[in-house]
């Protein structure tokens, strides 16, 4: 395996554990500043504040997560990854918990050296 993939594995890897931990400013570390998520149904989130501001909405929330990656292309300083993803998010407190699954396809571009997620299309979807 190259390099680079190694380093958007692990990239990925960070992303899933600090999201677990609840630690923002790592996740926030490995977004690009025009960071743009899209997801099914809703208006495209653009930027590292829009992400970090949805985030703080749900209030302590615990998310954890799985992340099976499927394919990862490396082209120059611009990459793309596809994973089958679950995300099991419990509100603070207790509560009903709310499970996501699907793929995402993600663009990712190398700045200073190091792989950034650049662009994400979301598309989980509730599992009752």
């Amino acid at each position: 395996m190259a390099a680079d993939e190694k380093q958007i594995r692990q990239l990925v890897e960070t992303w899933m554990s600090a999201t677990k931990r609840g630690d923002l400013d790592t996740v926030l570390a490995l977004m690009a500043e025009d960071v743009v998520f899209l997801v099914p149904g809703q208006a495209p989130m653009v930027g590292k504040a829009a992400y970090a501001a949805a985030t703080r909405a749900q209030k302590g929330a615990t998310i954890d997560g799985r992340s099976q990656i499927q394919e990862v292309v490396v082209l120059g300083e611009w990459a793309w990854l596809r994973q089958q993803l679950t995300v099991v998010i419990t509100p603070a407190g207790g509560g009903s918990t709310t499970v996501r699954a699907g793929h995402t396809l993600s663009i990712l571009r190398k700045e200073q050296g190091r792989w950034v997620l650049s662009r994400d299309a979301n598309l989980l979807a509730r599992v009752d």
